[in-house]
């Protein structure tokens, strides 16, 4: 596909309710205090459905971060529960795809196939999962495990989870259900399919008690760069979100993943890499860089080293703020996010940085700061230049700062051609360009026997 015809892909991300890093509950602007309302929501997504976004994205965890004091003191965990919130939103709005992570570690394949299904019911074909395998013990914790699973046992699950997932996906084929009142007839039985599943980590027998979705399977999203989380990008994912970094790192990993889809019998075009980015806007260079300090300066000392702490594994407290870690931290046997410890590893490498300075950095990450024009100059560099099919926008602070980018952001980008001025489908495959996947059950013509 040339890039004269490509449409940029835009997600809104909201990582922590008030915004994307751990302080933006104490902005100025944040309305941290309706957390708990849904009309904050409904505002927050109805503005991105103006702004013509692709999907809002709704990430999610299971546990409250209680590993530091400053966690629990200082940083917001609390968040909704995702199906009734999107479920929710699937009422006010008509177009925008509902997304949001769901663990594969920590659930069970038929109840999220069917959670899944039903959302993608209810909102008439816009439901994605950002498929996660978790990350701390401290979640292991909330459900009878004393740590996580280790890294490769954890992708190993996903991925039979996620066969599982679609194979109950496919249970009813799309003209199984009969509702003929005159015969008494509510199904074809001879079009209903059970799984009969028994692998490694489930044993399903199926069917599903909910028909096929809409979209034939709900958008599957993928978010973990490791080695072993390209592998299930590559192979099952259709929405891949990257962490950004350097346009040199985007092009390379955006290569590196889209080169691996052969193997699984895919398309370049089968899958959408879309970094983070989490624009701070100015009206002018000045401005914005003011704007981003005072974004950094709202993280505590105390919580940006111990965010850092919990992000390498290794508690860094007890070393001088003014001069730089004089270690770096191992890879090896890490268990938590091993993406994220390898984007600060390289950033203790590439920069020459004191450890408080680290510790803020991790806070706004993926930030680019600059006027709505050199924003939109940045995500048109990268989408042009093979590093991204693009973006999940991240906010610091909600909802205002999405306010800010649709009202000057967005119009830069749809004047040149790069976003959609009017949504052209209505579920969120159609936004995306993907074509509907075909049940396992349907036979090919090689496949059926000549009369």
């Amino acid at each position: 596909m040339s890039n004269s015809t490509r449409q940029l892909a835009l997600g809104a991300m909201m990582f922590f309710p008030a915004g994307e890093h751990i302080s933006s509950w104490r902005h100025p602007r944040s309305e941290a205090e309706g957390l708990l309302s849904f009309d904050y929501y409904k505002r927050i997504v109805q503005t991105a459905e103006r702004g013509r976004f692709d999907m809002f994205f709704y990430a999610d965890e299971l546990y409250v971060w209680d590993r530091f004091e400053s966690g629990v003191s200082h940083s917001n965990h609390i968040r909704p529960e995702p199906f009734t919130l999107l479920s929710a939103l699937a009422a006010v709005t008509s177009h925008i795809g509902l997304a949001a992570t769901i663990s594969t570690t920590y659930n069970d394949p038929y109840h999220i196939a069917r959670k899944l299904a039903t959302l993608d019911h209810f909102s008439g074909g816009r439901a994605a999962w950002n498929i996660v395998t978790s990350q701390t013990d401290e979640e292991a914790r909330n459900f009878g495990k004393e740590s996580h699973l280790q890294h490769e046992l954890r992708y190993e699950r996903a991925k039979e989870f996620v066969d599982v997932t679609q194979g109950l996906w496919d249970s009813w084929d799309e003209d199984a259900l009969l509702f003929d009142k005159e015969t008494g007839f509510f199904a074809d039985k001879d079009k209903l399919h059970n799984l009969d599943h028994e692998g490694k980590h489930f044993k399903v027998k199926g069917p599903l008690n909910v028909s096929r979705p809409p979209q034939g399977y709900p958008v599957l999203i993928q978010a973990g760069a490791s080695e072993a989380g390209k592998e299930v990008a590559a192979a099952t994912a259709e929405v891949v979100f990257a962490p950004g970094g350097t346009l040199a790192e985007g092009q390379a990993l955006y290569a590196d993943i889209k080169g691996r889809l052969a193997k699984y019998g895919r398309s370049p075009d089968d899958l959408k890499i879309m970094p983070a980015l989490m624009p701070i806007l100015g009206d002018t260079e000045e401005e914005a860089a003011e704007r981003l300090a005072e974004v950094e300066n709202q993280t505590p000392d105390r919580l940006a080293l111990d965010l850092l702490s919990h992000y390498i594994g290794v508690d860094v407290s007890g070393y001088p703020l003014d001069e730089p870690l004089p270690f770096l931290p191992e890879e090896e046997g890490f268990n938590q996010s091993k993406s994220r410890l390898q984007s600060i590893r390289e950033l203790l490498i590439n920069e020459d940085l004191t450890l408080i300075q680290v510790a803020k950095r991790v806070t706004t990450k993926r930030v680019f700061a600059g006027t709505p024009e050199q924003v939109a100059d940045y995500i048109e560099a990268w989408f042009t230049g093979g590093a991204a099919d693009g973006f999940n926008i991240a906010f610091p602070y909600l909802p205002g700062a999405l306010d800010d980018f649709v009202e000057k952001v967005v119009p830069i980008l749809q004047q040149r051609g790069l976003l959609r001025q009017e949504y052209e489908g209505t579920t969120l495959r159609e936004h995306l360009g993907f074509s509907k996947p075909e049940s396992r059950y349907v036979k090919t013509p090689e496949a059926v026997t000549p009369q």
